[in-house]
């Protein structure tokens, strides 16, 4: 790939909103691990049900473990897989509008990006984005 597609600007863009992730039952079980929490703990502390969805807490219309000042992800190293993947995510490749649409708002995307390199290199990371 000759042109750098992405590269994350710390903006927390991608954090915020009304509602986050649903969180598996492993990822639950690894943040919670990672927190030092048992599984209640984490529940009532981080987390909110939807239905039968379990996601993180908003807080300022951030995810609760987005660190406003610092701009960072408080647990990266166990983050969801959804937001592993953000913005290169496989929703991208359904249609190049749903592309431009996160492409203007996400500041990491290069300019000169194109649907179909963006879309050449998603396939091409498989899970690994």
């Amino acid at each position: 790939m000759s042109v750098k597609i992405f590269e994350c600007k710390r903006c927390g863009f991608c954090c915020q909103g009304e509602s986050t992730v649903s969180l598996t039952p492993p990822e639950q079980e690894s943040i919670a691990m990672f927190l030092g929490l048992n599984l209640s703990e984490f529940f009532e502390r981080y987390t909110v049900k939807k239905g039968s969805r379990v996601e993180m807490k908003t807080i300022n219309g951030h995810c609760i473990f987005f660190d406003e000042k610092e701009k960072i992800c408080r647990i990266h190293p166990v983050k969801p897989s959804h937001c592993r993947r953000w913005p290169l995510h496989p929703s991208i490749l359904k249609d190049r509008e749903s592309f431009e649409i996160i492409k203007r708002t996400c500041p990491g995307f290069s300019p000169s990006a194109t649907w179909e390199e963006v879309v050449d290199f998603i396939r091409y990371m498989g899970d690994t984005c």
